[in-house]
């Protein structure tokens, strides 16, 4: 099964809000500031955009308004197209003006995350990584040490929203195994842990300031597939192929 990925940026996000539905107006309306307005519809407008491709959907107002992103009882986004339920399973992130949505056919669970690489104190990496993690930053090159941090910790928040907990978790009940490049923009893998139960593949990048990770829990070494506005990759009649065929092997 593939894993399917997007980035948009702010300006890319129209100007009017008539491409939300109903419940996501209502929700818009009871953000008070600016920046927390702008990052949601941002993150709404990624992610409408990522399920348009993959159902091969019209990007036009009234098309895009019938998909809704909906929260869940767990927190997490679930996506709905005209009030029936999406075949897939998604995942959305914002920084900086960037948003990420991630998708693959349910019932795959994955989540993914933005994060801007910055100095870090050692109170934060004593309160959130393992005491493995700590000795991992500790003896990695010293210019290098803030990229790895912010990857370490990016993989976390990727894997509690694949588990759908969020921080309301240990951070550092999760054990972050990352391959460590020099290749900036193209995708690398890494493997998270957490508490021995749960295992997720995944994989990182950086990119103009920015690192991305991506987690979900199947095992293959194919990378994330990047969706493209404008183009046709739809996904959805193969999302309907593998649950049938996962259906038929049980």
């Amino acid at each position: 099964m593939n894993v399917y990925w997007l980035e948009q940026t702010v300006d890319q996000v129209p100007s009017g809000i008539d491409w939300l539905g109903p419940t996501e107006i209502l929700h818009l309306e009871t953000l008070r500031f600016p920046k927390r307005r702008m990052d949601w519809t941002l993150g709404r407008w990624t992610a409408k955009c990522a399920l348009a491709i993959v159902h091969d959907l019209p990007f036009s107002s009234d098309r895009l308004s019938k998909i809704e992103i909906r929260v869940s009882s767990s927190g997490a986004p679930e996506a709905f197209i005209a009030d029936r339920g999406s075949d897939f399973s998604l995942s959305i992130s914002h920084r900086s003006g960037v948003a990420m949505c991630a998708l693959a056919c349910k019932p795959i669970r994955l989540g993914c995350d933005l994060e801007v690489i910055e100095a870090r104190s050692d109170g934060f990496l004593e309160d959130y990584f393992t005491l493995e993690e700590q000795l991992l930053v500790a003896d990695f090159p010293l210019a290098d040490r803030a990229r790895l941090v912010a990857l370490l910790w990016s993989a976390k928040e990727s894997a509690l929203k694949a588990l759908q907990l969020g921080l309301r978790a240990d951070t550092r009940s999760l054990r972050v195994d990352p391959q460590i490049t020099e290749a900036a923009g193209a995708w690398s893998p890494l493997h998270v842990r957490f508490n021995d139960l749960d295992s997720f593949g995944g994989w990182w990048r950086e990119e103009n300031g920015l690192l991305r990770t991506l987690v979900a829990d199947i095992r293959h070494s194919v990378l994330p597939s990047p969706l493209h506005v404008g183009s046709n990759q739809s996904a959805a009649q193969r999302c309907s192929y593998d649950n049938t065929s996962r259906q038929d092997a049980m």
